[in-house]
């Protein structure tokens, strides 16, 4: 989630108006709106003291804020959080007693298609896991993911490659051509 989408979120779920955030910050009563609308479609990116003073008034830590940086461990952190914020990532403890990461479906629906890739992504990691497949086997998956013709759960559309489609309409036309012959 980019940061204008970020500073949206959490202006709506404050239930704060533009105009209002704007003038938290101090631009001018008659601009406070539009200059928040740019910050959150993008067409300006806020610099640091103003990333800083919208999380305070949204009571958030910058982090929370700022475009994910998965370089650290608080960054990944804030992109798990805007995980479960934007899909339904949940966190819950397992029996062992270590974190386990899940998607709640039933609260968030549209996260379907999520389900199915990670499916995939678990499937190849059991694989992995009992050495059904090798260590570059699995990097060639992931590193290419998704692969067309290779995904076993059901929200990908099958393309068929645009050589096979390509040889098909010409076959296609030269069964047409043969016909108008024949009439």
């Amino acid at each position: 989630m980019a940061i204008g989408e970020r500073i949206h979120f959490f202006r709506t779920k404050r239930g704060m108006t533009q105009k209002y955030v704007g003038g938290q910050i101090g631009f001018d009563e008659k601009s406070a709106d539009v200059r928040m609308a740019q910050y959150e479609k993008e067409t300006r990116v806020p610099k640091d003291n103003l990333i800083k003073a919208l999380a305070d008034i949204f009571d958030v830590n910058p982090e929370a804020l700022k475009v994910p940086d998965i370089d650290s461990y608080v960054g990944l952190m804030h992109t798990l959080f805007t995980l479960e914020d934007r899909y339904g990532l949940k966190i819950e403890k397992a029996e062992d007693g270590q974190p386990r990461l899940y998607l709640d479906l039933k609260h968030f629906p549209d996260s379907s298609q999520l389900y199915d890739m990670m499916m995939d992504w678990m499937d190849k990691a059991e694989a992995l896991e009992s050495k059904q497949i090798t260590q570059d086997e699995y990097d060639q998956w992931r590193y290419h993911y998704p692969v067309v013709g290779q995904t076993t759960h059901t929200h990908f559309a099958k393309v068929i490659p645009q050589e096979l489609s390509d040889m098909l309409i010409a076959e296609g036309k030269k069964i047409d051509q043969s016909e108008n012959k024949k009439k």
